[in-house]
Formats: structure tokens, C-alpha cells, sequence
């Protein structure tokens, strides 16, 4: 994977363990993690989709389209009786540039907390 794709983001294979956190709960525990780096925007960790679990996740009707990564599918987290709306999104068939990230997952959502721990 190459580190810089263009002059405004980066990706890397990312050796840390991630957890996503709702409250207490653990809902995602990965080590396998894409950081993607964009200027003027937080680090995010694109997770593989195997890593999560299926009924956690329901699609949202929401799509949005980036220039530089491609269109975006957005999901709910369904979790201990609780629905984050829009918490989690994934780029099904991205630019050709930004392949790697292809069908992965990264969450941002208030609620959630993100607990990263190197390998």
C-alpha cells in the first residue's frame, strides 16, 4: 500500500489494536486497521468489515460523495437496545487510488469512544 496517495491524504497500515466502545461495551476489537490521513480532518481507522459484528450494523439511506475517495454508504449501530444514527460509514467502490479501503469500515459517532493500543 502506497503511504501517500495525493497531496491530500495519506494511508498506512496501522499496528495498533482498535476497540470501539459504546459506553462499557466493546463492539468492534480489530488489529488489522487502514489510518487514513486528510488534511483537515482527524486520523480515521478504516476497519475490515469481517471484524464487525453483521447485526451491529444497519445501512442508513445516507450517501455522500468525496472527490477524492469516491461515494460513501452510511450504517446505524445497533447495540444494547440503542440506535446511533449515521455512526459508521464505508466506501463500497472507491477511487482506484483508494482501493485499500475498499468495503472498510471507520466510525465516528459522539457516543462512541475509540481506544487505540499499539501491537
Amino acid at each position: 500500500m502506497s503511504a501517500h496517495i495525493n497531496d491530500r491524504i495519506a494511508l498506512f497500515p496501522d499496528a495498533v489494536r482498535v476497540r470501539v466502545c459504546l459506553r462499557e461495551h466493546i463492539i468492534v476489537d480489530c488489529a488489522d486497521a487502514i489510518r487514513l490521513e486528510e488534511r483537515g480532518y482527524p486520523p480515521r481507522h478504516y476497519l475490515p468489515s469481517a471484524a464487525i459484528p453483521a447485526r451491529s450494523l444497519v445501512e442508513s439511506a445516507t450517501r455522500t460523495h468525496c472527490p477524492y475517495k469516491g461515494d460513501a454508504a452510511y450504517f446505524h449501530i445497533l447495540f444494547d437496545g440503542e440506535r446511533l444514527e449515521d455512526a459508521a460509514w464505508s466506501y463500497p467502490q472507491p477511487l482506484p487510488e483508494m482501493a485499500a479501503i475498499a468495503g472498510r469500515i471507520v466510525f465516528d459517532h459522539p457516543r462512541l469512544r475509540l481506544h487505540l493500543e499499539n501491537c
